[in-house]
C-alpha cells in the first residue's frame, strides 16, 4: 500500500552519500541498494512503492549546494512521471 506523503529533508545535505542514505531511508529501499542514480531509479521502478506524495524541503538550497546531484535527481523522478504515472509520486519541491 502506498503511503500518502513522505517528506525528505534535504536541509545539510552536502554530498550524493548523505542524499542516497536519505533517499534510502525515507523510500524504504532495501539494504543492498547501490547508492547511485542508476541504483535510485531501479528502486523507485521496480523495488519500491512510491508514496502518492513526496516533497523534499529545503530544495532550492540543496539544489545550490548540489547542483549535479538534484538534477539528476529530478531528471529521474520527472522521466518516472512520464514513463510510470500511475506509479509516480507528485513531488513537491519547497
Amino acid at each position: 500500500m502506498r503511503q500518502a506523503l513522505v517528506v525528505i529533508d534535504l536541509a545539510g545535505v552536502a554530498d550524493a552519500r548523505h542524499v542516497h542514505r536519505l533517499l534510502s531511508e525515507a523510500l524504504d529501499f532495501p539494504a543492498w541498494y547501490g547508492r547511485n542514480w542508476d541504483a535510485f531509479w531501479d528502486a523507485i521502478t521496480g523495488l519500491v512503492d512510491m508514496p502518492e506524495r513526496l516533497r523534499f524541503v529545503g530544495w532550492h538550497a540543496f539544489e545550490q549546494r548540489c547542483a549535479a546531484e538534484a538534477r539528476i535527481m529530478k531528471n529521474c523522478l520527472d522521466r518516472m512521471a512520464e514513463q510510470f504515472p500511475t506509479r509516480a509520486a507528485h513531488v513537491e519541491y519547497a
